[in-house]
């Protein structure tokens, strides 16, 4: 059996200002008609034999929008563990090997990460079922991306000797500069460093326990120590903190002597950069590719993106326009990798830009920001079918909430009333207070909140079904 190993970190900070760390780029679908990438990773397996449930690996503030893209796609057995901290891949995989290893057998682990692009599924599937047949003979195989320019944006495997339909791994390579680059293509030896594995569960063990015994180590006390909570499986975070940092590439592959490449030509990105949304195109007779509302004028080989407004653009060349709801992002667009120093100074100036946008997913639904001022602020709440917010309470805020659409049951004190739509109520500072959708739409209302501190961590939960802290 292949077991889908999902890593579905990171916070895709180059594509600033679509992604952002509370909502990154692999739970974002940027193709209309499609999924989001984590979405689209796990679809492009469907057909495969022998595929089974699989394992996702996230950090904890992501569980929830995590369940809710599985549950979109049909998938309702996947295994979803909870990093508490990052200790990069060679501990995520060990992780993930020790799980699917509990039911007793030892599966193949097919390693994703969740923010990949492949346009030709067949021919990625064809090479998934080489690499089976290299993992069930023993071997730690890689995916090496037949490179088509000299990215320097990209890490580099470079080939030895042919084996089989692959090839040994002579060595990794870090991103190198653009002459550097140049030669690697020319020289045919070399492919892009893919992030994508496949390997037996117990190889890749036993592979770690010969090149990093204590992080093995550390990883099977924690595994052991894992506990259930709703979907998910937690990692215990004083365990895992004493887990050393290592990538796979270096833990693992560049040390044993069962590594595999097998080149893989199938259409594949990361989309690390806006540029890369401009590669994939469509382009229009200009150059351009356009998303949303725009006007162009005199504009070529430029990535316009508009979310919410018309974006009007005027005698640009080589350009990436991003506009959202909060922010705005005009670059060169061979400038597009320095992105994340933008966010960087966001993050350094404490701008909320850097981490999370005016809309905000909840398990229960999702709110956004419209107004705010000194002493009160302004969200559009939106509940879905079915879905209740925890019983809480706020010490410096007094809320006021009129329905708009649907129809809402509301705990205010010891007094619980259904509210229509065009009604209103008062909850007062420091009452106990609920909103559940009874209904089968979803309930959209108004909330106006007043008080001294706005903040969202003024917040007391009593019952949540979702199983947060109280402070969360």
């Amino acid at each position: 059996m292949i077991i889908p190993v999902i890593l579905a970190g990171g916070a895709g900070s180059r594509l600033w200002p679509v992604s952002r760390e509370s909502f990154p780029k692999q739970f974002i679908t940027f193709q209309a008609g499609s999924g989001s990438l984590f979405q689209e990773t796990l679809c492009r397996l469907r057909g495969l034999a022998g595929i089974g449930a699989p394992i996702v690996i996230c950090n904890q503030d992501h569980r929830f929008l995590v369940a809710e893209q599985l549950r979109a796609i049909g998938i309702s057995d996947a295994r979803i563990l909870l990093e508490p901290v990052g200790r990069n891949t060679a501990p995520a995989l060990a992780l993930a090997a020790l799980e699917a290893q509990k039911d007793g057998t030892d599966p193949v682990l097919l390693v994703l990460a969740a923010d990949h692009l492949i346009q030709d599924v067949g021919a990625f599937q064809q090479v998934l079922g080489l690499g089976r047949q290299q993992a069930e003979a023993g071997h730690l195989v890689t995916f090496g991306i037949v490179p088509t320019a000299p990215e320097t944006g990209y890490g580099y495997i470079r080939r030895g000797q042919a084996q089989g339909a692959g090839f040994r791994i002579e060595r990794f390579v870090e991103k190198p500069d653009g002459k550097t680059a140049g030669a690697y293509l020319a020289s045919g030896e070399y492919y892009w460093n893919s992030g994508m594995f496949m390997f037996n569960a117990s190889n890749y063990l036993q592979e770690l326990a010969a090149s990093q015994p204590t992080m093995l180590s550390v990883c099977r006390d924690a595994s052991d120590g894992s506990t259930r909570d709703l979907d998910f499986i937690r990692i215990p975070a004083a365990i895992f903190e004493h887990c050393p940092a290592d990538s796979i590439d270096y833990a693992v592959m560049e040390k044993t002597r069962k590594g595999l490449v097998l080149p893989l030509d199938a259409g594949w990105s990361d989309l690390g950069a806006w540029s890369a949304l401009w590669e994939q195109g469509p382009h229009d007779d200009q150059g351009n590719v356009v998303s949303g509302d725009t006007l162009l004028q005199d504009v070529r080989n430029s990535y316009i993106h508009a979310d919410f407004r018309l974006v009007s653009v005027l005698g640009l060349d080589d350009a990436v326009v991003i506009e959202t709801r909060d922010a705005v992002l005009v670059s060169s667009r061979h400038r597009v990798q320095d992105v994340k120093t933008l966010v960087s100074r966001l993050k350094n100036a404490q701008r909320s830009e850097a981490d999370s946008h005016r809309l905000v997913y909840r398990p229960w639904g999702s709110y956004e920001g419209l107004a705010s001022a000194e002493g009160f602020q302004v969200k559009r709440i939106v509940v879905k079918p079915g879905a209740s917010l925890s019983l809480q309470l706020h010490h410096h805020r007094a809320e006021h909430w009129i329905v708009v659409q649907g129809t809402a049951r509301v705990t205010c004190g010891e007094d619980v009333f259904m509210l229509g739509e065009n009604e209103s109520t008062f909850i007062p500072v420091e009452t106990r207070h609920r909103l559940e959708n009874p209904g089968i739409e979803p309930i959209i209302l108004i909330e106006v909140q007043c008080g001294t501190y706005l903040g969202e961590d003024d917040i007391v939960r009593f019952e949540d079904i979702y199983g947060r802290e109280a402070q969360t």
